[in-house]
């Protein structure tokens, strides 16, 4: 499986070498699809340049990365291209493996549970194959590197594409079963862009398993790990805001990163919710609305994990796509994340409702030319702007929603008699 998966790695470099070297690279870095108020690379380059003038790059309302992020580029400005293209590689290669090691764990329990005869008559065709597992870590690295959303978000310089090398080596510490080095990944995830934190609880669910540690409020041995895991992280995350604070010798970054973050002040048009709601909105109920929107990304935390405390990485899927559609700046770089995990779930897509995946195409191509209308037309601007987005985020939220009604479906299929094979009706 090495060669396919460096043919793929070979591929990607290519394809993103030429764009940098087109008249298609600027373009893109423009796009607001692409680069957000947050992680735009112009917006790195002022940072830098007030750094390099000896004034703090978040003195003005330019700049919003974190502190490691322009220290990083301070020293690697010249090789920033090349700086991309390694973190999107590593990140296919980091899924890869994680992948991998998921999907021994995942055959060893199916065989498992064939042997002791606990899956339902009529699930069969649901119960993957050693062939079909085989290849699907390959197909993970393969949808995330030449997938065009993450190929726009690296030839942009965008650096979603190192929030995402973060996460993706979080899942793999994870899967892998290092609590120390996933708390790690974890508290820089949380760090750079403050909604991973909802990852704690799948991660610390697929542990809690690694160890046989039954999930129950009752149990000694539940709380005392749970209490390990989360000192660990929350001792992580103290260490690198503190690093950032040397490293700049002030506490200006916080209110500018994660004050930036959570009160959504620029309301430039993206691909996310906040900015046209809050651009029609009266300045008297912003505050408590911010709230309700921002409570989003987090409300659904506990529900998910009682629901889904069985299948921690799944969980962890659902987790990244509703950061990418509830988060206060999204990109397609966030998109392309949670995409890359669909190949895992594909025994899922037997069900004819998941076809409704391939209508997030339309509006994925309608979304420049909204931009355009928002630019320079004359009449209802915004509205038409505003009508693409929200259709592009209902697809993503109906695609999560589909995923996980269909595992609910594995778990109980022949069990009731409407979803028996010999069951006949047209209207599912």
């Amino acid at each position: 499986m090495a060669a396919p998966l460096v043919l793929v790695i070979l591929v990607a470099v290519t394809v993103r070498a030429v764009l940098y070297r087109s008249s298609l690279a600027a373009f893109i870095s423009e796009r607001v699809e692409v680069a957000s108020p947050l992680n735009a690379w112009k917006r790195v380059v002022e940072g830098l340049a007030l750094l390099d003038l000896g004034v703090s790059p978040y003195s003005g309302a330019i700049f919003h990365e974190t502190p490691l992020i322009i220290y990083l580029f301070h020293f690697l400005i010249e090789y920033a291209e090349l700086v991309f293209m390694i973190t999107d590689v590593l990140t296919a290669i980091a899924l890869y493996l994680a992948i991998q090691d998921f999907n021994k764990v995942v055959f060893k329990k199916q065989k498992l549970l064939i042997e002791l005869d606990k899956y339902a008559p009529d699930v069969a065709e649901l119960i993957r194959t050693p062939m079909e597992m085989h290849y699907i870590p390959l197909k993970v690295a393969l949808f995330y590197l030449l997938n065009p959303y993450t190929v726009m978000s690296c030839v942009a310089k965008s650096t979603c594409t190192i929030n995402n090398t973060v996460i993706a080596f979080f899942i793999l510490a994870t899967i892998k079963g290092s609590a120390f080095l996933s708390a790690v990944f974890l508290a820089l995830a949380t760090y750079q862009s403050l909604y991973p934190l909802t990852l704690f609880a799948p991660a610390l669910l697929y542990l809690l398993q690694r160890q046989f540690i039954p999930v129950k409020l009752k149990s000694k041995s539940f709380w005392l790990y749970t209490m390990q895991y989360a000192a660990l992280y929350l001792c992580s995350l103290v260490v690198i805001i503190c690093l950032s604070f040397f490293l700049l010798n002030s506490w200006d970054f916080i209110p500018s990163v994660y004050g930036f973050i959570l009160s959504v002040p620029d309301l430039t048009p993206n691909i996310g919710l906040f900015w046209y709601f809050f651009a029609e909105m009266f300045e008297h109920f912003s505050l408590f609305f911010v709230c309700v929107f921002q409570i989003n990304v987090f409300f659904y935390t506990i529900p998910l994990a009682v629901k889904l405390k069985e299948h921690p990485v799944f969980f962890m899927f659902v987790q990244i796509a509703i950061i990418s559609i509830f988060k206060s700046y999204p990109t397609v770089g966030d998109i392309a994340l949670y995409m890359a995990f669909l190949p895992v779930w594909s025994h899922l897509y037997r069900y004819p409702a998941h076809l409704r995946l391939f209508l997030c195409l339309p509006p994925t191509g309608v979304l420049p030319h909204s931009r355009t209308l928002f630019d320079k037309a004359r009449w209802d601007r915004g509205h038409a702007c505003f009508e693409v987005r929200i259709v592009f985020t209902i697809l993503g939220k109906w695609t999560t929603l589909r995923n996980m009604q269909s595992l609910g479906y594995m778990g109980w299929v022949g069990k009731v008699p409407w979803m028996r094979s010999d069951f006949k009706d047209d209207s599912y």
